[in-house]
């Protein structure tokens, strides 16, 4: 019977460490802006590796190629911005449809500059608002880290069709 207020107490302390850590496990938006402009600027350096000629290759016919891989992370996270952080009309037209490494590079940095403008004039409290999204609920906070995970889901498959052609992709830098 001494074990169970043990097993209690110990059981309540990981329950307290657990609930102290996940509060402060939060990001600021100042840590995702750092984070975002540098996702951005690896973005970026993933365009540059893929060879002009190679923008169009996909490794199967069911695939996204190249370019629409990097046009679809683009043109997701100014939708998602827009519909569920409060963002404004872009600037730009996000859904185009790039043909040329230029005209990608300047979606990829319109996208994500639309992103950390929209998400840097957010409240703490709009931050915590829950909203609806793709037939859930989630806090804005929550479809920031969407966006960011969608993101890099994306510019992975991107990287791997770098090395598919027998390409060194750019060296990762996280922070």
């Amino acid at each position: 019977m001494k074990k169970t207020p043990i097993i209690f107490a110990s059981l309540l302390g990981a329950m307290m460490l657990f609930s102290a850590f996940s509060a402060s496990a939060q990001t600021t938006i100042e840590e995702f802006v750092a984070k975002w402009d540098n996702g951005k600027q690896f973005t970026l350096d993933v365009v540059d590796k893929m060879p002009d000629n190679l923008l169009d290759y996909k490794p199967h016919a069911s695939a996204m190629s190249f370019n629409e891989q990097v046009t679809h992370l683009s043109g997701a996270m100014v939708m998602i911005a827009k519909n569920f952080l409060n963002g404004s009309d872009p600037s730009f037209d996000p859904s185009v449809k790039p043909t040329t490494k230029a005209e990608l590079k300047a979606l990829v940095s319109a996208s994500y500059d639309y992103v950390k403008l929209t998400a840097s004039g957010l409240t703490a409290a709009q931050f915590a608002e829950n909203v609806e999204i793709f037939g859930s609920t989630a806090s804005r906070r929550q479809v920031l880290a969407l966006i960011d995970d969608h993101t890099t889901h994306h510019r992975g498959a991107a990287i791997s069709y770098i090395r598919a052609n027998g390409i060194e992709p750019p060296r990762f830098s996280g922070m």
